[in-house]
């Protein structure tokens, strides 16, 4: 009987550090690299109601070809899209003052330092006939 007891308290214990090890793991390298999701809509009008990503309300409901990537684990994110007017709220400004870590295959590299717009926390650029806009991290640590 007692060994009965014993080797259910290992099994279980076996497991339990087993699963918290699993969920410590996972949660260090959340911290480290972050996750990022990738999400596209045919228009502005369709990403808007995407709750989930959070598409900007300044990005025109006629844009089309809507792509962003998104780090779901603090507020970076890159946006690319065509066509649609940028509101008034859109007015010049400086580049972005940190470098993207985020990537894509569509977003042309160091192109958060060419961007001459800013539209609320995004720095924009329109160029060829598409818009590229960045919002940099804000949730970076007292040592970065």
């Amino acid at each position: 009987m007692n060994t009965k007891i014993t080797a259910v308290v290992l099994v279980t214990a076996t497991a339990t550090v087993t699963l918290a090890g699993c969920g410590l793991k996972e949660s260090l390298t959340e911290k480290a690299n972050g996750h990022v999701k990738a999400v596209g809509y045919p228009t502005g009008a369709e990403g808007k109601r995407d709750k989930d990503a959070r598409l900007p309300e300044w990005v025109p409901d006629k844009a089309a070809s809507v792509t962003e990537v998104i780090r779901t684990t603090g507020s970076e994110r890159l946006l690319r899209f065509t066509g649609g007017e940028l509101p008034d709220l859109c007015v010049p400004g400086p580049a972005a003052p940190r470098t993207a870590t985020l990537i894509a295959p569509w977003w042309p590299q160091g192109q958060e330092s060419r961007t001459d717009k800013v539209c609320g926390e995004w720095h924009v650029l329109v160029q060829d006939g598409a818009v590229y806009a960045f919002k940099p991290e804000t949730l970076v640590s007292p040592r970065s």
